[in-house]
């Protein structure tokens, strides 16, 4: 009563508007990740980069929120989430600002591994803000919520980027920060209760911070450029994932050994919650192969513009808006892992359904049904998992589970799409050399297909369309050879998630815990608490 009495009028908390705020913290940090993955070609064009050099602007702002995470975490128990969050809104929109401003290749790194560190704050105090400052039973629509929002950023990207480039220009990826940042900002101030300061805080451990924010962050730079740098076969690749583990186990020895450690791995590593962390590093690896491969079909098989891609994406990101409220309710009177169940079945018969059913002649139309059922999936599966985990979680370990689902977000999303790249790539390769065994110079079929080719590229020159008749071809087998490895990482992902589904399954029925929906009965003798 007294500690209400004290915060002035305007401070007084109006908790849906706290929870939109940090909702739109993971909106803005998915969003802004993807849209500079998407802008990269014109962001290199206007920094006068090559490719090699442009792939690491990505990578920078990924690496950032990586290096940020412990401490992200540590002052979020010692400050409290508002006033945390609040400063890092404010020093992200700021950054976005200027980012366009760069004068050169060094400065626009530094500020895009910036702005990551700043971003780096909003996904894991995410769940703590739900769990101590909403009402038990509004958990569920909070849960759904965050799925809804990495999910829906994911998917609108493409749409925004191609809008902003063919409309406006490239500068409008960063810009369009700014105003979200503020609202955010503002809907924290005014909607969320001042935390209390920490009386006794601990002193920051300071090596566990360097060791295992930057540990993390290499193992995560290796994972990034390692499809482009051909893996082991690098030494810049070896030289990231040694230093990285090197430093990752020597956090966690320290964290075990030091009186005041960064990180509770207690909490991280008992219970249920390990093998939880693991499926959201799956799902998350689902989320961006689909992600990777709808693109890269429509793209480089079909030929599509950015903006046309971007519509077949969509169809991902809206349908949540719909499976949202329902994830909720069915979170609310079922049993979290039946809701789980649900999705990785979806996502599983999405994948396979794609992977024996696609042809040359797919379009976005084609894509319509799968990725229906993939949005579904996905948007049950997540909301299934993290609310299980939460019922399986003590509130004082809320901000700790916060901070493993950031790391399973971007390490298990970055393993998984590396996973998908070279698979893709590498049965692409194996499909190629396949079909090139079937395509001899002399043979009937071959003679015969390039005479059509030529006769319909020619127009009456027959040196013409001879002369490009073979392009064609070479064409063809090069597109066909694409589609063969898409099909196969498909497969693999409608198997992998088969597996999770029965590991979902597996998991022991979760603790009625006060966000459930069932009411309180006191045996004979027991007071309601």
């Amino acid at each position: 009563m007294s500690s209400q009495a004290a915060v002035p009028p305007a401070q007084q908390s109006i908790p849906w508007f706290g929870l939109i705020a940090v909702l739109m913290g993971t909106f803005i940090s998915t969003l802004n990740s993807r849209l500079s993955t998407f802008g990269a070609a014109d962001i290199r064009g206007s920094l006068h980069v090559g490719f090699d050099e442009g792939a690491w602007i990505t990578t920078a702002q990924a690496v950032g929120q990586m290096v940020i995470l412990p401490v992200a975490f540590w002052m979020g128990t010692i400050r409290g989430p508002r006033r945390v969050l609040i400063q890092a809104a404010v020093a992200f929109g700021l950054i976005s600002l200027l980012i366009p401003f760069a004068p050169n290749y060094p400065v626009f790194l530094t500020l895009q591994f910036s702005s990551g560190m700043a971003s780096g704050f909003f996904i894991p105090l995410t769940i703590g803000f739900v769990v101590r400052n909403m009402p038990p039973r509004y958990w569920a629509w909070g849960i759904a919520l965050y799925a809804l929002n990495l999910e829906f950023s994911l998917n609108i990207a493409a749409s925004l980027e191609a809008w902003y480039i063919d409309h406006l220009n490239w500068h409008w990826i960063f810009w369009q920060n700014v105003p979200l940042a503020a609202i955010m900002a503002a809907c924290l101030y005014f909607g969320a209760a001042r935390d209390p300061v920490h009386p006794n805080p601990p002193p920051p451990d300071l090596y566990g911070f360097a060791a295992g924010g930057i540990g993390l962050a290499l193992i995560y730079a290796a994972l990034d450029q390692g499809n482009r740098l051909d893996w082991l076969n690098s030494g810049l690749v070896c030289g990231l994932f040694l230093a990285g583990t090197v430093l990752f186990v020597a956090f966690l020895v320290h964290e075990r050994s030091t009186a005041h450690p960064a990180t509770d791995l207690k909490a991280v590593f008992s219970g249920p919650l390990p093998r939880l962390l693991v499926l959201i590093g799956f799902l998350r690896l689902t989320l961006l192969a689909t992600a990777y491969l709808v693109p890269q079909y429509l793209q480089v098989v079909r030929g599509f513009r950015s903006l046309e891609v971007g519509q077949s994406l969509v169809w991902i990101a809206l349908p949540q808006l719909l499976f949202c409220p329902l994830a909720a309710l069915m979170l609310r009177r079922t049993d979290p892992r039946l809701v789980a169940c649900i999705g990785f079945i979806f996502i599983s018969i999405a994948s396979l359904t794609v992977a024996y059913s696609i042809t040359p002649q797919w379009g976005p139309d084609q894509f319509l049904k799968t990725q229906l059922m993939q949005a579904m999936g996905q948007s049950f599966a997540l909301s299934g998992i993290v609310f299980y985990a939460i019922l399986n979680l003590k509130p004082e370990d809320a901000l700790t589970f916060g901070a493993g689902i950031q790391t399973a977000r971007l390490m298990g999303g970055e393993m998984g799409l590396a996973l998908v790249v070279t698979l893709a790539r590498v049965r692409g390769q194996v499909g190629s050399n396949h079909l090139g065994t079937h395509v001899q110079s002399g043979a009937a079929e071959v003679i015969t297909r390039l005479h059509g080719y030529a006769g319909a590229i020619g127009r009456g020159n027959p040196v013409v369309g001879s002369e490009r008749a073979f392009g064609v071809l070479q064409l063809t087998v090069h597109r066909a050879a694409i589609i063969q490895g898409i099909m196969d990482t498909f497969v693999a992902l409608g198997l992998a998630t088969a597996l999770a589904l029965i590991f979902a399954v597996a998991q022991k029925p979760a603790p009625i815990g006060p966000a459930s929906h069932k009411p309180f009965i006191p045996r004979p003798g027991e007071a309601r608490s």
